[in-house]
């Protein structure tokens, strides 16, 4: 190898295996730690926990909402646009006046700030992944409604567009598939990862990602780590650098992943 092609290998390479502990994040499911969404409502309030960042500062943040059967919010709007996607159950989100449109497991709305809706649910267990990228989150009346410029998008599952290695040159396996949901690649966006069951491979960030398990079943251990950790929905897995995410699938999985750039999945 000459000197050129060794400067480039270390580049490309070494970043891999140089991650610390505290550059990465894994919560099963069975260690989130709940509280209440909106406490000034008590009992009544949906319940909330935050996978990252802090829902009630400045901050993006990430967090799951679990809605009681039959739950319907009164019209309310927020101080902040929010991204949302169905990991169980029936959900419903639009204006006070439109005809109920159930979302089920892996579908994705957009909630713009200040436009004024209703939220609600009709399974016998609903649980979102609600996704901000400035805080703090805060329910306010429906008379402060104001206009921001932009509009709800509601995308049913099976409405999701999804492609293959055979659409993506940089998508290196075969039967993995993606559906692009905001941003664009190369830059700060989301997407749906589709894993088949059997799956044993790696999913990288260049500049780390955060993943929401929507659907599925497997293990996730971090970089050459022993230890692995069991993935059902509600997981969570991130990291701040290029490391190596190790995948065991059981049950074909799909991911949310928010990513700053580039991800591959080998």
């Amino acid at each position: 190898m000459n000197k050129l092609a060794s400067i480039i290998a270390l580049v490309f390479i070494c970043p891999l295996f140089s991650a610390q502990a505290n550059d990465h994040t894994i919560i099963a499911t069975k260690d989130i730690k709940w509280g209440l969404l909106n406490p000034l409502r008590g009992d009544a309030s949906p319940r909330a926990a935050d996978l990252w960042g802090d829902r009630t500062k400045n901050s993006a943040t990430g967090m799951l909402v679990k809605f009681n059967p039959g739950f319907s919010s009164p019209p309310h709007i927020h101080n902040i646009s929010y991204r949302g996607v169905v990991i169980n159950g029936l959900m419903h989100n639009d204006d006070p006046n439109a005809e109920k449109t159930w979302l089920g497991t892996g579908s994705y709305w957009t909630q713009p700030a200040g436009d004024v809706h209703i939220t609600a649910a009709n399974g016998k267990t609903n649980l979102i992944y609600l996704e901000i990228d400035s805080g703090p989150y805060l329910v306010k009346p429906a008379d402060q409604a104001f206009d921001n410029g932009e509009s709800a998008i509601n995308v049913d599952n099976r409405n999701l567009v999804w492609l293959s290695a055979k659409d993506i040159m940089w998508l290196n396996r075969f039967h993995v598939k993606i559906a692009y949901l905001w941003g664009k690649t190369g830059a700060p966006h989301g997407s749906f990862v589709k894993l088949p069951a059997g799956f044993t491979g790696t999913i990288k960030g260049l500049d780390g990602l955060k993943a929401v398990v929507i659907k599925g079943k497997g293990t996730h251990s971090w970089q050459q780590e022993k230890q692995a950790t069991a993935l059902s929905p509600a997981s969570f897995f991130s990291s701040t650098n290029n490391g190596e995410h190790h995948l065991d699938v059981e049950q074909e999985m799909t991911l949310y992943i928010n990513a700053t750039s580039y991800f591959a999945v080998e």
